[in-house]
């Protein structure tokens, strides 16, 4: 009898802990909301594109060196990371957040609205954070401020890493998660888990959205060369038309994905994206260029996809009398959420939006480099809503557009997500 009465003491203990915990994360995370909110939208006003994220490295560097983190700069290209230690053993746990923007002109007239150009692959551009990674950096500071005032509680090490070009390396640079990933920012020390998230300009502000399994589809780029014989536009008998045979193999591609590939088992997704060929409207030219995107949600429809491409796109040419030339880049892997991960973390999820705001997603077509982060720990990354309550998801300006807009109001959701999943799995990693 009494050591079933001190069993109960003792959980009951720590059942009193972890409710302290979780009212000492909302009450800090809620406390910090107006800092958040003042950092994004001067990361807003301020933005960098993928590879030149300069300011906002040393804005996030001298945040975390004030707050007593371990920091290491420079790490692919600009990138911050920042090691917590924690005042108690446990595992290693790495969140991450992505600085660049993007080369859209903002139209949304906001006080703190960007005004920023700078040169893109050797042209002056508009800069935006038209994808939310203002509010990614943002969170990740405010998660950095409450986990350090709690860093005698934590079991373990917290890594925070600030990733530069997520939206992919200009021109023939490396960069983004695959540069992180081959510099060792998983390593020294080894990373247990991973955790990351992404606003979501069509997900109602404070509502989390998550999925085990692929969540978000891999991304590879192809070109395609059509070369034919060059004649006069009045002559095509004379000719091997490119453009024509061009014309074919686009439409040859959409059969793919609508009459080949088994859409039962995941989404495949075939855009071409340019078509270039022909400098006067009088002359039939003698090549053509076509250049593309695929996602898939499932690695061997990935590579099943490649291959027919390429058979496709090379008969379809000699039917022709053409010669066509395919080269697919593989860019970004599908982003896969540890099965195991998700269910263990699920309800620390549910603490920090609430049950009735944490529910399953769709797939999603987009892709993400997160996705290299978990080829070396469980990973697990989910979506933070940040359209207006009330507002039709369906109506929701689009990330990448120059109408994007988030309601920052409830971005402190994700700063109680992530100090949750900090605190849970190091205290599910102990059983």
């Amino acid at each position: 009898m009494k050591t079933l009465l001190t069993l109960w003491l003792a959980f009951f203990a720590v059942s009193l802990q972890a409710q302290d915990q979780q009212a000492q994360i909302a009450a800090k995370a809620g406390a910090i909301s107006a800092k958040l909110i003042e950092w994004r939208r001067y990361l807003h006003e301020h933005p960098e594109l993928s590879n030149r994220e300069v300011q906002t490295a040393a804005y996030v560097a001298a945040h975390l060196k004030k707050l007593g983190i371990e920091v290491q700069t420079g790490v692919a290209k600009t990138g911050v990371v920042g090691l917590l230690k924690g005042g108690k053993p446990g595992p290693v746990v790495a969140l991450r957040a992505d600085m660049d923007g993007l080369p859209v002109k903002e139209r949304v007239d906001l006080p703190f609205k960007s005004q920023v150009t700078a040169e893109y692959l050797g042209q002056t551009v508009p800069v935006m954070h038209a994808c939310g990674h203002d509010s990614h950096v943002a969170i990740l500071m405010a998660t950095a401020e409450v986990l350090a005032s709690m860093k005698k509680d934590i079991s373990g090490t917290v890594k925070f890493i600030f990733q530069p070009a997520e939206e992919g390396p200009p021109g023939d640079e490396e960069g983004g998660a695959p540069l992180m990933v081959k510099e060792g920012v998983m390593d020294n020390p080894k990373v247990d888990a991973v955790f990351g998230l992404h606003i979501n300009s069509a997900i109602e502000a404070g509502s989390i959205r998550y999925r085990q399994g692929a969540m978000m589809a891999s991304s590879d780029w192809f070109t395609i060369a059509v070369k034919g014989k060059q004649a006069h536009g009045s002559t095509p008998w004379n000719s091997v038309d490119p453009i024509v045979t061009g014309a074919q193999i686009v439409e040859g591609l959409q059969t793919i994905v609508s009459r080949q590939s088994n859409i039962v088992d995941a989404p495949v997704v075939i855009t071409v994206g340019k078509f270039h060929s022909g400098v006067r409207s009088n002359i039939i030219p003698e090549e053509a260029l076509l250049e593309g995107t695929i996602r898939t949600l499932d690695s061997r429809m990935q590579e099943d996809v490649h291959q027919r491409i390429r058979k496709t796109a090379v008969k379809i040419a000699e039917a022709a009398g053409a010669e066509a030339v395919v080269s697919i880049d593989k860019k970004t892997l599908v982003t896969f959420n540890d099965s195991a991960l998700v269910q263990k973390m699920v309800p620390s999820l549910q603490k920090a939006a609430g049950a009735g705001k944490t529910a399953v997603m769709n797939w999603v077509t987009g892709a993400e480099d997160f996705s290299f982060y978990g080829t070396k720990a469980p990973a697990f990354f989910f979506y933070l809503g940040g359209m207006p309550k009330g507002n039709d998801p369906k109506k929701a300006p689009g990330h990448h557009t120059p109408d994007f807009y988030i309601d920052d109001s409830e971005l402190y959701v994700g700063v109680k997500a992530f100090c949750n999943l900090v605190f849970d799995f190091a205290e599910l990693s102990a059983k």
